[in-house]
């Protein structure tokens, strides 16, 4: 019998499979020249830290610190 914790890994890696698969199409409609393409997949593995990064800086940004 599965415990409910395996349950709710398995679907926020399907939430993260997804939202990749979004950066990715999101970032290669947006690249304009060759190299565009290449990085807006490298940049589609990375944009949750990004979001976490300024997520925290706009919550520094918030309390003065």
């Amino acid at each position: 019998m599965a415990s409910s914790n395996n349950a709710a890994a398995g679907g926020a890696g399907a939430v993260y499979g997804l939202g990749l698969f979004g950066a990715v199409v999101w970032n290669w409609q947006q690249a304009e020249t060759f190299w565009g393409y290449p990085w807006g997949v490298i940049e589609s593995f990375f944009w949750p830290g990004f979001l976490v990064f300024e997520l925290f800086k706009g919550m520094a940004g918030i309390t003065g610190g």
